[in-house]
């Protein structure tokens, strides 16, 4: 019962795949050709991920962590989380756990949001990427948008949340 419950959500979309290939053979064949592909993806993915946050976990001490990221880090802490959002590779939902660990580690809310929020719109493949199809003008301008509204929104997540829910949320996350 409780393998049910944990895996509700997966099962639940099984089961409309199913009956999606049941309705429209073509449309659901097609369903779970690209579900196959995602899941390959993650799988190739996840592993490298966390090997390295592993590693990151023993090399990095928390206190170095902390003095450059921490509380009182101020644009330091801000220049890491874009240096690391911005030479990311890879789809955002590898982020989320690299973002727990900064956390664990002692990383502020605001710099961990703002890595986020760079990882997700400015990191170098898609910079290179926009600038090639939609114009330098407009990779510019979207940078000089994105950033400042990332630190914004980074600043402000961190002064409404309190800090039993940042424990509530890192202690969730294992």
């Amino acid at each position: 019962m409780k393998l049910l419950k944990a895996y509700k959500w997966a099962l639940l979309f099984l089961l409309i795949q199913i009956t999606i290939f049941f309705i429209n053979n073509k449309i659901g064949k097609s369903a779970f050709d690209i579900t196959l592909s995602n899941l390959k993806e993650m799988l190739l993915l996840i592993p490298p991920i966390f090997i390295i946050m592993g590693l990151m976990d023993i090399w990095v001490p928390k206190e170095t962590l902390i003095r450059y990221m921490g509380h009182g880090s101020g644009a330091t802490g801000l220049l890491i989380g874009f240096v690391l959002g911005t030479i990311a590779a890879g789809p955002l939902y590898i982020a989320f756990p690299m973002g727990v660990l900064l956390l664990k580690k002692g990383a502020k809310l605001s710099n961990v949001i703002f890595f986020l929020g760079v990882w997700s719109s400015t990191k170098l493949p898609i910079v290179v990427f926009e600038a090639a199809s939609l114009g330098v003008s407009f990779t510019l301008i979207h940078i000089a948008i994105s950033i400042p509204l990332y630190l914004l929104m980074a600043f402000y997540i961190e002064k409404s949340v309190s800090k039993e829910s940042i424990s509530l949320i890192v202690a969730n996350a294992d």
